[in-house]
């Protein structure tokens, strides 16, 4: 077993990184990958801080080498690609020496308004640099009511806009970035619960099969993503089973992962490696 989607007290997670290798070593894991949120350019209370980073990708290294003989750790991120704010992860793997990166989409903007919040975040300082947060739509998070207030502000609950321009995002990162790992690509479901719209419905599956193409034709494995799952916000992987089915009939490389913000969550699998093998998944990839 191992895990490649691991969160830690640097960002929303909760434990240090030598509990996580800990954990993990005792439940025979063979490696483990630290994937932090990103630093982003406005206040969050989800994200590494700036004047962390550092630190954050120095104690990876540390421990990787202090743990070399046990287990493989790798040091990684889980990078949000945010237009107008934040498209290029270059910066960031460089400055990190990253050996890996989840590209994730969670915070998205009108693309009417991307020039203006690109124009903001270039010239925004203080409390000026606050307000950007207001004109983004912020998809994940325990709160129902935060993703549909975004919904209403940002894309006057018009969905299907809203849910286009989610895989939009997602496509333009994938075409810019070749992150090793595309995150919970059908994320957008979780706060739905089918009351927006249905999984089923075409222009639904047309724009996650033309992201689904494009995550082929780049070469990125694809998450498993177990955590809506254990959490209870979901009834299903991200993204869903007869997604993941569609995808070995494209033999797109898969990798599970927790999304793990806590050392007990890192083997809670929820049987996706079982659902894999009952399907004949042929792209499994188990370790970086």
């Amino acid at each position: 077993m191992n895990n490649y989607h691991t969160h830690s007290h640097y960002c929303d997670g909760k434990g240090e990184l030598r509990e996580y290798i800990e954990y993990a070593l005792a439940k025979g894991f063979s490696a483990l990958g630290f994937s932090g949120h990103s630093p982003i350019p406005f206040p969050s209370n989800f994200a590494i801080k700036d004047e962390e980073y550092t630190a954050y990708c120095d104690e990876v290294r540390a421990l990787k080498a202090e743990y070399a003989d046990r287990i493989d750790i790798k040091l990684g991120l889980e990078i949000d690609y945010i237009p107008g704010l934040q498209e290029d992860f270059t910066p960031l793997v460089e400055k990190g020496g990253l050996e890996y990166t989840i590209g994730s989409v969670h915070l998205i903007p009108n693309p009417d308004d991307v020039e203006a919040l690109r124009e903001l975040s270039n010239s925004a300082i203080g409390e000026e640099r606050k307000q950007i947060p207001y004109h983004i739509w912020f998809i994940d998070g325990p709160r129902q009511e935060t993703y549909d207030n975004g919904l209403h502000h940002i894309f006057k609950d018009d969905i299907r806009a809203g849910v286009r321009a989610y895989f939009y995002q997602q496509n333009a990162m994938i075409e810019k970035n070749q992150p090793t790992i595309v995150g919970h690509f059908d994320k957008i479901v979780m706060h739905n619960r089918d009351r927006y719209f249905s999984y089923g419905e075409k222009w639904f599956h047309d724009l996650l099969y033309e992201t689904i193409e494009l995550i082929r034709e780049s070469g990125c494995i694809a998450e498993i993503n177990t955590r809506g799952l254990y959490k209870g916000r979901h009834t299903d992987y991200y993204p869903a089973k007869e997604t993941i089915q569609y995808m070995n009939g494209l033999n797109i490389p898969v990798l599970v992962g927790t999304d793990a913000h806590e050392p007990s969550n890192l083997n809670q699998f929820e049987g996706a490696y079982e659902f894999l093998q009952e399907i004949g998944y042929k792209n499994i990839v188990y370790k970086l």
